[in-house]
């Protein structure tokens, strides 16, 4: 052999070796930059709606008696957030049934929220009721109904119109049917039967008709398409 070729063969050598490291190198670098890709943990704010329909139209009934119609553009029901719900975010109007089923009152919010653990209806913004029985028309942005103690009650700003009088107070509290009613930090013009919802029965001084259409608010009942009975 000679020394030409042994210069050769070496650095020939040298070149593979430099190339195996540096394979091995490439190999070491590639397990390195591996990475597991996971989604984020799911929370309860995160869950969806167990149940949403749209174009709602269905009677409620409470212990087998038929009490309310709901007629909504959109119902989500979520069993997983902490008080369970039901929400009704795009607006919902009710009416109100007795025992033969004629209607009793329309109501309607422009959102509410119904926690069916504690049968309570948390209605928000432009909330109104008319009572067919009294004539009596509630206007506020915030009501609360309670299923379990059978009354209506708020803390802000509240309007009542009847008939004869009209009361404006920051407090109002009242039962199911609307026939005894307090009003709490009020004004306005009424007599002292009309804070407890009491109808006298003396003559009661006569009003404008123009004044009392437009004291009443524009009830707006929903589109509907589907149809459906539940039970609270």
């Amino acid at each position: 052999m000679t020394r030409n070729s042994w210069h050769v063969g070496k650095i020939g050598r040298r070149k593979a070796v430099s190339l195996l490291v540096v394979g091995h190198f490439a190999f070491f670098l590639s397990c390195t930059d591996v990475k597991e890709h996971t989604a984020p943990a799911i929370h309860d704010r995160d869950s969806v709606s167990m149940m949403t329909s749209y174009g709602v139209n269905t009677l409620i009934s409470d212990s087998g008696i038929i009490k309310y119609r709901i007629v909504t553009e959109r119902w989500d029901v979520n069993v997983i957030k902490n008080p369970s719900r039901w929400s009704f975010e795009k607006g919902v109007f009710f009416e109100q049934f007795d025992e033969k089923f004629h209607v009793q009152a329309y109501i309607q919010a422009d959102t509410a929220w119904y926690y069916d653990q504690k049968k309570l209806w948390h209605l928000r913004g432009r909330v109104r009721i008319r009572n067919i029985m009294n004539g009596l028309i509630y206007q506020s942005e915030e009501l609360f109904w309670d299923g379990i103690k059978h009354e209506l009650y708020s803390n802000v700003f509240s309007k009542v119109t009847t008939p004869e009088r009209s009361m404006e107070g920051t407090r109002f509290l009242s039962d199911e049917q609307m026939r005894h009613y307090t009003v709490s930090n009020s004004k306005g013009s009424f007599e002292r039967e009309d804070m407890t919802g009491e109808n006298r029965e003396e003559e009661k001084p006569q009003t404008n008709p123009a004044d009392t259409i437009s004291q009443e608010p524009q009830f707006m009942r929903p589109q509907s398409q589907k149809h459906r009975k539940s039970d609270i």
